[in-house]
Formats: structure tokens, C-alpha cells, sequence
């Protein structure tokens, strides 16, 4: 038996419906061909993956213990022992991967961003987070859950919260509630900005999220942009396109030094 372990974020999910629901919760199967289930432990999640014929399962898992446990249970399972986070796609196919997944929640802010790197090869994500986290990401304007993190992704994605897990649902239970989240790739290619400077002004002004744009981007605003309304506002106020609109209007025929990140 597969014992969970603290320092991997473990928590073994064992309601078995809720682990049904999530698999069933992948709806787009016909824009990728491959899933890759992220962190599956003793596969509550994974038996579900693979009953569907539409695609072919494979599971990132860097603990020992649980790639030995799927691999004498699932022999036709194919098992990377290797972390999500480094995982080059193109060792599993040169199409389209959906990713999901009960994932180990002291990484699922940095699979997020791996998918958003990927995204042009990431149509459709499903996955477990804190629910903070999982809010945090579905968020729209307007709330004080919406952050960096909303805004980033939700450029690239649709985002729906689909429900809440109780701690209970797990062994051993963690001390905060989870959510499941569903992103579907929208069709946004490129964004009508430059993406570095994009990023540059939404962390700026998250990072002073009580203040008016006006005061946490002064450094980088004429006089005549600071008397704009636009700048009045606070950040959690704009959508995604606000803040291309102010990246545009910033930085308008500005050639971007590489090396800002």
C-alpha cells in the first residue's frame, strides 16, 4: 500500500464518484490525443482516464512508490517518472495534450504556468486545486479573487468552476476545502500586445491592488495618461482586454528590450 506523503503534497483522493466526475468533466477529446494525468498516486483518477477510448492516458509521477503501484496495477498505462514541470511534450506526441489531474497543491500555481507555456499545445485542462486557488483562477472582474493569475490565463482560456470537494473525500484529508476547475482553450493566437510588456503592467499593478492604476503605475505614465479614467480604476476592476487596451497605450510604439521578462 501506497502510504501519502507530506512533502510531495499527496492526498489521495477516495470518493470514487468525485474522481468519475473529473474524468467525465474532459468534454473537447476531439481537438487532442493524448491526456496526461498529473501526479495520480495510487490511480483513483487514472482507471477512470482509461476507460475512455478517445484518447491515450499517460501519467507524470515522481514518486517512486506510486509508479511502482500503477505500474503493477496498470500494465498498459504508460508512467513517466518525471515531474509535470519538466515534462517535454514532444517525448509523448507531436499533437495536442489535455492535461489533467488531483494536483499535489504545492505546485498547481507552477502547472498552471507550464500549461500557459504550452498553451498552443493545451486545449482543455481539468483539474483539482485548492479552492482559493481553483476560485482564484475562475474569477472574473470585479472580486477580490481576481488577480495576476486570472488575468493571465483567462487571456488564453475559458475558465468555468465546476464544484467543491470536501477534505473528506481524502486520505488523509487536508486542512482546506478543493475545487475542480475546467479551462478550454479560447481562440486567442497572440495577444494585441506585446505579451512581456502585457505581463509587466498586470503584476505592477496587482502588486498595489488597493491602489488606482494611476498611483501603481506612475512610474509609467505621462501626464496625459494619468487624467485618463481608465487610470482611475483599481486592477481587479478591468478585464482581460482593459489591460491589453493600457499595455498598448503605455507602451505604443515602444521597441521591447528581449530581456525583460
Amino acid at each position: 500500500m501506497v502510504k501519502a506523503k507530506k512533502h510531495l503534497g499527496q492526498h489521495f483522493l477516495i470518493d470514487d464518484s468525485i474522481s468519475f466526475n473529473i474524468a467525465n468533466a474532459l468534454k473537447n477529446t476531439e481537438n487532442y490525443t493524448h491526456v496526461v494525468e498529473v501526479g495520480p498516486g495510487t490511480g483513483a483518477l487514472t482507471k477512470h482516464l482509461l476507460n475512455n477510448k478517445d484518447y491515450v492516458t499517460v501519467a507524470a509521477e515522481i514518486d517512486r512508490d506510486s509508479v511502482s503501484y500503477l505500474n503493477q496495477h496498470y500494465p498498459k498505462l504508460k508512467v513517466l517518472q518525471e515531474s509535470f514541470l519538466g515534462l517535454d511534450f514532444d517525448t509523448i506526441t507531436d499533437g495536442n495534450i489535455a492535461v489533467a489531474g488531483n494536483f499535489p497543491y504545492n505546485i498547481s500555481t507552477q502547472i498552471l504556468f507550464k500549461v500557459l507555456e504550452e498553451r498552443h499545445r493545451v486545449p482543455e485542462v481539468v483539474g483539482m486545486f485548492q479552492k482559493e486557488v481553483a476560485e482564484r483562477v475562475a474569477e472574473k472582474p470585479g472580486s477580490k479573487k481576481y488577480g495576476i493569475l486570472s488575468v493571465l490565463l483567462q487571456a488564453f482560456y475559458d475558465i468555468e468552476y465546476l464544484f467543491t470537494v470536501d477534505a473528506a473525500a481524502f486520505n488523509p484529508p487536508p486542512k482546506v476545502q478543493s475545487g475542480v476547475i475546467r479551462l478550454v482553450r479560447n481562440k486567442v493566437e497572440k495577444l494585441d500586445c506585446d505579451e512581456k510588456r502585457f505581463k509587466q503592467v498586470i503584476k505592477t499593478s496587482f502588486n498595489q491592488r488597493r491602489k488606482m492604476l494611476r498611483s501603481s503605475l506612475k512610474p509609467l505614465l505621462s501626464d496625459e495618461l494619468k487624467a485618463s479614467e481608465l487610470f482611475t480604476k483599481r486592477p481587479e476592476q478591468l478585464s482581460v482586454q482593459d489591460f491589453i487596451n493600457i499595455t498598448n497605450m503605455i507602451f505604443k510604439d515602444e521597441v521591447v528590450d528581449p530581456k525583460i521578462k
